[in-house]
C-alpha cells in the first residue's frame, strides 16, 4: 500500500468514523486502553504506598511487559491464525477477572507486593494475544478504502488510552482509592465485550486465515528485517520503549520526592502528558501519510522534549514541556504504528504486528526496572534527562545514516542516467559508455 499521499480534506479526517462497526470498535477501543492505563497506574502507586521504593515500582512495569517480550511473537500467530473478534472478546474478559481478583484483594486490605506482581504478569499474558489482534483487527473492519484513516485514528487511540488512562486513574486514586479504581476497571473490559458483540459480523471484511505450519515465526521475523521502513522504525521504538515510555516511574517519583504532591498531583502530572496526546491525536489524522523521516523526526522531538523537563528544577516549566512531549509522543506512535502496518503484507501482518508490540511493550519491562534503579541511584532529574537524551541520540544517528544512504542512493542513480545518455549517444568525445565507467 502507499505510505505517502495528500492531506485529506476537512471532512474525511474521521472518515473511517462513517463504518458502524469502526465506531463500535473505536468506542471499545478507547474504553480498553484507558482502563488498562487507570490500572497501571493504579497498581504501580499502590507498590509505592505499600514497599516505598521506586525501583519496586520499576519491577511491577517489568512484570506487566514482560510477557510480551517473552511470547510477543507467538501472539501475532495466534492473531494470523483465528478470529480476531473472538480472540479479543476472551482476552477482555480474562483482563475483567484478573481486575475484579486485585478490586477484592485491594479492598479487603488483603493485598501484597506479591499478589500486584503476580496479576501485573497475568495481564502481560493476556495482551500478548490483545494487542496484535486488536491491531490487525483494523483490516476487517474497514476495508482497504478506508484502511490508512482508520489505522491513524487506532494507533491514536491506543497511545492516547496509554496516556490519558494514568491521568484519569491518578484522579481516582484520590477519589476513591486504588481498590474501587480497579472495580471500574474490570467494569469497563466488561462493556468493551459489549462492544465486540453488538458488531454486525456479516459487514466486517473476512482476510485470509493463515494454516498453521512450520516457521511462520520466522516467516515473519526475516519479513519484517528485510523491510527498511520496518527495520528502523523497530529499532526508534525499541529506543523509545526502554527509555523514553516510562514516563509513570519518573513521574512517580517527581511526585513523591521532588514537588512532594503525593498522589493527586501524580494524577495531575499524567494529565498534562495527556492534553498534549489529546492534540497530538488530532494532529496525527490530519497528516496525508508517513515515511520514515516523520518517525526519526517525531522520536528526536520526545527526546529532546523529555531531556529537557529533566533539567527544569521548578514545576511550571517542567508542566509545559510535559504537555508538548506528549505531543510529539503521540505523533511519534502514531507515524511508526502506521508505517509497520501499510508496509507489510495483510497474510502477514499480524505477525509483524505483533514484533513491533513485542518491542513497543517489551521493551518497557527492560526500562521499567532499568530507570526505577537509576532514579533510586542517581536521582528523578537524571532519570528524566537520560529518559530523552539516549533516544534523541539514537534518532539522530539513525537519522544521519539515512542521509548517508539517501545520498548513496542519488548518486548511484545519477551514475546510471549518465550511463545510459552515453550509450545513447556514442559518437560525442568524451561522453562514452568506457568513459562514464
Amino acid at each position: 500500500m502507499p505510505i505517502v499521499g495528500e492531506r485529506p480534506a476537512w471532512r474525511d479526517t474521521f472518515s473511517s468514523l462513517r463504518v458502524p462497526n469502526f465506531r463500535l470498535f473505536t468506542i471499545g477501543h478507547i474504553v480498553a486502553t484507558t482502563a488498562i492505563g487507570m490500572q497501571r497506574i493504579a497498581q504501580d502507586w499502590l507498590v509505592l504506598e505499600l514497599s516505598g521504593s521506586v525501583a519496586a515500582v520499576g519491577i511491577t512495569v517489568a512484570m506487566q511487559f514482560a510477557p510480551m517480550l517473552l511470547f510477543g511473537l507467538l501472539g501475532g500467530v495466534i492473531a494470523d491464525r483465528y478470529s480476531k473478534r473472538v480472540l479479543l472478546m476472551i482476552t477482555q474478559s480474562l483482563a475483567a477477572v484478573l481486575a475484579v481478583a486485585l478490586s477484592i484483594l485491594t479492598l479487603s486490605g488483603a493485598v501484597e507486593v506479591w499478589h500486584i506482581y503476580v496479576i501485573a504478569f497475568m495481564l502481560g499474558l493476556v495482551t500478548v494475544v490483545d494487542n496484535p489482534a486488536r491491531q490487525v483487527f483494523v483490516n476487517e473492519l474497514v476495508g482497504p478504502a478506508r484502511l490508512r484513516n482508520a489505522i491513524s485514528l487506532n494507533s491514536a487511540v491506543f497511545q492516547l488510552g496509554q496516556l490519558v488512562g494514568p491521568a484519569v486513574g491518578g484522579v481516582l486514586i484520590t477519589a476513591v482509592g486504588s481498590g474501587w479504581s480497579f472495580a471500574i476497571n474490570a467494569l469497563a473490559c466488561s462493556g468493551v465485550v459489549l462492544t465486540l458483540a453488538l458488531m454486525r459480523v456479516s459487514e466486517l471484511v473476512p482476510t485470509p486465515v493463515v494454516a498453521k505450519a512450520k516457521g511462520q515465526l520466522k516467516e515473519g521475523l526475516g519479513y519484517a528485517m528485510r523491510k527498511p521502513a520496518i527495520r528502523w522504525t523497530v529499532i526508534m521504538v525499541a529506543f523509545m520503549s526502554v527509555f523514553a515510555f516510562n514516563l509513570p516511574v519518573l513521574l512517580a517519583a517527581y511526585a513523591s520526592d521532588v514537588f512532594d504532591i503525593g498522589a493527586s498531583g501524580y494524577g495531575f502530572l499524567n494529565a498534562l502528558v495527556a492534553v498534549g496526546a489529546l492534540t497530538g491525536a488530532l494532529a496525527s489524522t490530519r497528516r496525508g501519510g508517513v515515511d520514515l523521516r516523520i518517525v526519526i523526526v517525531a522520536a528526536a522531538a520526545v527526546g529532546v522534549l523529555q531531556a529537557a523537563a529533566g533539567a527544569m528544577p521548578v514545576l511550571l516549566p517542567f508542566a509545559l514541556l510535559l504537555i508538548a512531549g506528549g505531543v510529539a509522543n503521540l505523533l511519534f506512535i502514531t507515524a511508526a504504528n502506521s508505517l509497520v502496518q501499510l508496509s507489510s503484507n495483510m497474510a502477514i501482518r499480524g505477525r509483524v504486528m505483533s514484533l513491533y508490540i513485542l518491542v513497543l511493550l517489551g521493551g518497557q519491562s527492560i526500562g521499567g526496572p532499568l530507570m526505577g534503579w537509576l532514579v533510586e541511584v542517581a536521582g528523578a532529574h537524571v532519570g528524566m534527562i537520560v529518559s530523552g537524551g539516549v533516544p534523541a541520540l539514537a534518532a539522530a544517528c539513525i537519522g544521519v545514516r539515512f542521509l548517508l544512504l539517501r545520498r548513496r542512493k542519488r548518486r548511484a542513480a545519477e551514475e546510471r542516467q549518465r550511463l545510459a545518455e552515453a550509450e545513447k549517444n556514442p559518437g560525442n568525445p568524451g561522453s562514452t559508455a568506457a568513459d562514464v565507467r
